[in-house]
């Protein structure tokens, strides 16, 4: 670490009243607990910050993955933790915002059962094509959905998920009707789009750019505020010129929580810590592979995020019907 940025990093941690060596109670290593499978986005982003956390923290912080039920079953298993510190959850948009609306019966509120600790990085969806359509821009899309009102399929990597809700906002705002297409998972969705069995997909950004590289897609745009390092050519949706998509934006926020209960003045040094990290071009250049962007704010700056996305996300889910599979 650079001397500028460590007297940076020694500056916050003494505004927030406590030393750089301060430990989570008793003295345990932090875990992360990603709800979701190893090898995704989420479990590559849990783990390149634990690996900077605990170089700056000079203590132990390993990833722990819980997947099941959508990203549930891990969740309340932080949410059922000891407010002590020492287990945190890697939450996303889709855990935190969507599900709460999506599943009915949860046992735990995330919004009142959690505490935002720290956001680090925002991640759209590009929207793609096969390669042999001919769609090539958002207005050429909108204008054949009016003109083939219910003929259009677009798939989604399930029910619930933010392809499919993404579609639905799209819908939504263009006044169009296309039919959606659950797959079970990511890949099938995108091979089925490449051999011209669905029209469309908006998916998670790194397989479908490979297939975008290939020549068996295309992407036409992505659904951020701002076109991507990795796409540069590529506008976002609301550059499309037309009107009912001023503004429109379908993004996936990730960042840190903790059970409440957890400290104040723990979560304010944790917090400092990894915005430190998060800040670090090696951190950043990771987001970057993996199609994100960073996205950096305190617990306040996550807590009113995560309550725009949760109100935003319940009215598509409500207006949708979405329901988990």
């Amino acid at each position: 670490m650079g001397l500028a940025r460590r007297e940076l990093l020694l500056g916050m941690l003494a505004a927030a009243g406590l030393p750089a060596h301060a430990q989570q109670a008793g003295g345990k290593p932090i875990r992360i607990v990603v709800p979701f499978a190893a090898g995704g986005g989420n479990d590559v982003f849990a783990r390149q910050m634990a690996k900077g956390l605990g170089e700056v923290r000079q203590s132990g912080v390993i990833v722990d993955n819980k997947p099941g039920a959508g990203g549930n079953l891990g969740t309340e298993q932080v949410v059922r933790s000891t407010p002590d510190g020492s287990t945190l959850l890697l939450g996303h948009t889709g855990t935190v915002s969507i599900n709460p609306a999506l599943y009915k019966g949860l046992k735990f509120d995330a919004r009142k059962d959690l505490l935002p600790v720290a956001m680090f990085a925002s991640s759209a969806l590009v929207l793609v094509v096969p390669a042999a359509s001919k769609v090539r821009t958002v207005r050429d899309l909108v204008n054949e959905a009016k003109a083939r009102a219910g003929l259009l399929d677009y798939a989604s990597s399930g029910s619930g998920t933010g392809g499919h809700l993404t579609g639905e906002l799209f819908a939504q705002r263009t006044g169009t009707k296309i039919n959606h297409i659950p797959y079970k998972g990511t890949n099938p969705a995108l091979t089925d789009l490449a051999g011209g069995q669905v029209q469309m997909m908006f998916s998670v950004i790194p397989p479908a750019l490979a297939l975008v590289k290939g020549g068996r897609l295309r992407a036409i745009a992505v659904t951020g505020v701002q076109r991507l390092p990795s796409l540069p050519d590529v506008p976002t949706v609301a550059e499309s010129g037309l009107r009912e998509l001023a503004g429109f934006e379908s993004t996936l926020t990730y960042g840190i929580l903790a059970p409440r209960g957890t400290p104040d003045a723990f979560v304010k040094t944790l917090s400092a810590q990894m915005l430190q990290v998060a800040g670090e071009k090696e951190f950043q250049s990771r987001l970057d592979v993996e199609g994100a962007v960073p996205l950096l704010g305190g617990p306040s700056d996550y807590a009113a995020l995560i309550s725009r996305e949760s109100e935003k996300w319940a009215r598509i889910v409500k207006s949708s019907g979405a329901v988990a599979e």
